[in-house]
């Protein structure tokens, strides 16, 4: 999902952005000769994501910059733990480390949050749902815009899933969809079933209800997926016991840190939650370095933070 080709097109964008015309600071009180030596450090503890797009981010600017990477995506951290080390000349390492940190502190924010719903998840739900392996922690598309393949790889990252990607993906009728069916006066079932016969065998139909009464018609048609969305937690245990394993059950709305292992333990398949990727905080990295600058055949050194 995350390829090379999207890496370099969103890193390049970002590299544009942030310098149009060059970086006139560096190339004005940078020396030409100064290289650097820099280290990404952890400020707090996290679940790391984006490091081979951080590491992307100085080559692009310049392809002789050395990008030594100490740990991998999905791996846990703890504060002031060293997850790479970059060095090259200075005025690259200085024109890419905003962005580098940018896209690996917002990935790792992203990773943090889902290891911690899918721990409070499975900590409730083992053995619990249709299947019996414990509930799945899913994104959403509530992403943001151009960079969604770099949030939902930071949601694996983290141990969740992905629900679909983008709208060609799967068939999923959400409440305005049933509205402008009733419109219609449609039955939902049989639209159900008409849209099945159109479709190919290998796409599934999710439908999404909010409330009780609206799951008998979903299962009449067939959906493969029921999402019960901003049901109570005695409803959403009413709603699996209904469904009792002929669809996938997935709860949605409402989902935090602080509700997650609730939900999970009412039995349900699948929790997707937008808040993975739309409310998530930035994990506290930086770039501390070392620069070693030749001036009129005078060797200087200095330390430098960056965050």
């Amino acid at each position: 999902m995350l390829s090379a080709t999207t890496i370099n097109s969103a890193l390049r964008l970002a590299l544009d952005e942030d310098a149009p015309w060059g970086d006139i600071t560096g190339e004005t009180f940078i020396p030409a000769t100064a290289s650097a030596t820099a280290k990404l450090s952890a400020r707090e503890a996290g679940v790391l994501a984006g490091i081979d797009v951080f590491a992307r981010a100085f080559t692009l600017v310049d392809p002789s910059v050395d990008v030594d990477l100490t740990s991998a995506d999905g791996n846990a951290f703890a504060a002031g733990d060293t997850l790479a080390t970059v060095s090259g000349p200075a005025r690259a390492v200085l024109r890419a480390e905003r962005i580098a940190l940018n896209f690996c502190q917002r990935m790792s924010g992203i990773a943090t949050q889902t290891r911690a719903c899918v721990d409070a998840a499975s900590a409730n739900s083992a053995g619990t749902n249709t299947d019996g392996r414990g509930v799945r922690i899913v994104d959403t598309r509530k992403t943001t815009p151009g960079l969604r393949a770099f949030e939902k790889h930071a949601v694996v990252c983290g141990g969740g899933h992905n629900h679909r990607f983008g709208l060609s993906d799967a068939v999923m009728v959400k409440d305005n969809h049933l509205a402008v069916l009733a419109g219609e006066g449609a039955d939902v079932a049989a639209a159900i079933r008409s849209a099945r016969d159109r479709l190919s065998h290998t796409t599934t139909i999710e439908v999404e209800v909010d409330r009780l009464a609206q799951i008998q018609a979903v299962l009449d048609g067939g959906a493969d997926i029921i999402m019960l969305d901003n049901f109570s937690l005695a409803d959403l245990r009413a709603g699996v016991e209904l469904i009792a394993g002929r669809a996938i059950v997935e709860a949605s709305g409402n989902v935090s840190l602080e509700t997650v292992g609730d939900i999970a333990a009412t039995g349900v398949d699948v929790i997707s939650s937008g808040a993975l990727t739309h409310s998530v905080r930035a994990i506290d990295l930086g770039l501390d370095l070392d620069l070693t600058a030749e001036v009129g055949g005078v060797e200087s050194d200095s330390s430098v933070g960056l965050s």
